[in-house]
């Protein structure tokens, strides 16, 4: 057993037996997980909007000093132990000197409090949007850590639950509590806000960014490590009818495989761009996987075919 860590549970609420959950439901939830503790990292480095690559080197040095606990009995619980006095070399960050422990070195307790903090601002957005039904909080929030990675990881926590909840216990032998929020509830209501906040946060101000909801047709990459390319059939009523969507972060590429795999809907947003007779999603993100396309469909299909659709890579260079 460790000797001093603190504790983050991500609990969400199954109607499966205690301490069961449906296998894909479970698998998300440890997903979510890792992307909220990612998210919180990177806003230890610096705050952002949409983070896409930026810190994830640190955020993956901090998760490689974090272990993973044993289910717990009640609903479907995943513990994430995260020694307090362990540290993450930042290898030329952006340092926050007043964290800092060590030249090039940041201490596992001060993102377990980023984390936190990133947390505690966007349950505050969420509350703000409930009393005055706008997003503005999510703006504001930024600053303290709120992200397109942060309220789409809690999407994730919240997603197939009748009540999901973040909880986090820390280790007082080390030193005295952060005196922050240890307790984060999220209920069904909040998705839709959260969905359109991670809409939001994900567009790049400067350029002309849309959403496309669709069904992935094809997928393919052109080299190792890279983001990914994925064709979309678009379940709209408007906009173009095929749409090639080149992702900004490799991570959304499995998260499209699944949607090919169990033929659901998904939702991309991106800059829009027409090349020829094609439609190309740049730097794009997948904001949620859907249900079953059937229930979206609005379009019959008519068989068109769009030149060039199959060929993913042939105006690359």
């Amino acid at each position: 057993m460790i000797d001093t860590t603190d504790e983050f549970r991500f609990r969400k609420e199954s109607p499966t037996p205690s301490g069961l959950i449906q296998w894909r439901r479970g698998e998300k939830l440890i997903e979510s997980a890792r992307r909220t503790l990612l998210a919180g990292a990177k806003s230890f480095i610096a705050p952002g909007r949409h983070y896409v690559n930026r810190h994830g080197g640190f955020a993956n040095r901090y998760l490689d000093q974090v272990l993973m606990g044993q289910t717990e009995p009640g609903s479907y619980i995943v513990t994430a132990y995260a020694p307090p006095a362990a540290s993450v070399t930042l290898r030329g960050g952006s340092p926050q000197s007043a964290r800092i422990v060590e030249a090039g070195a940041a201490q596992v307790r001060a993102v377990n409090e980023a984390v936190v903090r990133a947390l505690e601002a966007t349950s505050e957005a969420l509350e703000h949007y409930k009393s005055r039904g706008s997003l503005s909080g999510f703006e504001d929030g930024v600053s303290h850590g709120v992200s397109y990675e942060m309220t789409n990881a809690i999407l994730g926590v919240t997603n197939d639950a009748d009540e999901a909840d973040v909880s986090i216990e820390w280790d007082t032998s080390t030193g005295p509590a952060p005196e922050l929020e240890s307790h984060f509830v999220f209920r069904p209501s909040d998705i839709e806000p959260l969905t359109r906040a991670a809409v939001k946060l994900a567009q790049d101000e400067s350029s002309q960014v849309v959403t496309v909801m669709g069904r992935v047709h094809i997928l393919a990459k052109k080299a190792a490590g890279s983001p990914g390319v994925f064709g979309i059939d678009s379940l709209q009523p408007d906009g173009p009818r095929k749409v090639r969507v080149r992702l900004a972060d490799e991570e959304d590429y499995h998260e499209a495989i699944r949607a090919h795999e169990e033929d659901l809907a998904i939702l991309v947003s991106g800059t829009l761009e027409k090349e020829g007779n094609l439609s190309w999603l740049y730097g794009a993100t997948v904001i949620q996987t859907l249900d079953h396309v059937d229930t979206y469909r609005t379009r019959q299909s008519r068989g068109d075919h769009v030149p060039g659709q199959l060929d993913m890579f042939a105006e690359e260079n």
